[in-house]
């Protein structure tokens, strides 16, 4: 993630979904997407040209993220108790609303067929995993993170991850609390924002790619 105002530099994002389907089925960029975290300055040259894409692509939708009007207020429910980490908080909660929008998994296995075929994908990949990300992986794909984050038991063990690895707090309940009481305003922030991004996404890959 970059190192705007409300991140550190430790591996806090857990929005994988929509970074997975904002590659858009491409496979290499899938890789890089969902690796850039984990690639830290020149070392991104390492890759082949089309990981290189995705690690980019998904550098460019945190910027967009961060910089949303409707991600400032969806952060705000959460700014309180969590300040600097309230963003990673709202990347969870985007993605729960992303797990759940119909306009983008309009059938009832759309979801769980997405997911198997993104694990399937990075699988092919698994050679370029950086070492953090191939610690993660057999994880994220045996406890079906992606997936996960439909239910509110998914976002509640996400928080709780999300405690667990944080430098200045370890409680995530309150977060909890506060998504269950601002269900629908968060929910509102995600309708306002995804279409937003995902148009910008597009637009992006489509650029990347015709060059």
């Amino acid at each position: 993630m970059p190192a705007q105002s409300d991140r550190y530099n430790v591996i806090l994002q857990m929005n994988f979904l929509a970074h997975a389907f904002l590659s858009f089925d491409q496979p290499h960029i899938l890789t890089g997407n969902m690796i850039s975290d984990f690639v830290k300055g020149k070392r991104k040259f390492e890759y082949p040209l089309s990981i290189q894409n995705g690690i980019y692509l998904h550098r460019e939708i945190d910027n967009f993220t961060d910089f949303h009007a409707a991600t400032a207020r969806a952060k705000s429910f959460f700014r309180l108790h969590y300040r600097l980490y309230s963003g990673a908080f709202v990347d969870i909660v985007f993605d729960h609303f992303l797990a759940i929008d119909k306009n983008q998994f309009p059938q009832r296995d759309s979801l769980q067929n997405f997911t198997q075929a993104t694990y399937h994908l990075l699988e092919k990949d698994s050679f370029y995993f950086p070492q953090t990300f191939q610690k993660i992986f057999p994880y994220m794909k045996s406890q079906n993170w992606l997936y996960e984050y439909h239910s509110g038991e998914g976002i509640r063990k996400a928080f709780g991850g999300l405690a667990y690895r944080a430098l200045y707090f370890n409680e995530s309940d309150t977060a909890f609390q506060i998504f269950n009481d601002h269900y629908s305003e968060l929910q509102n922030c995600y309708k306002e924002f995804f279409p937003e991004l995902k148009r910008f996404a597009l637009k992006k890959l489509s650029n990347l790619l015709a060059e």
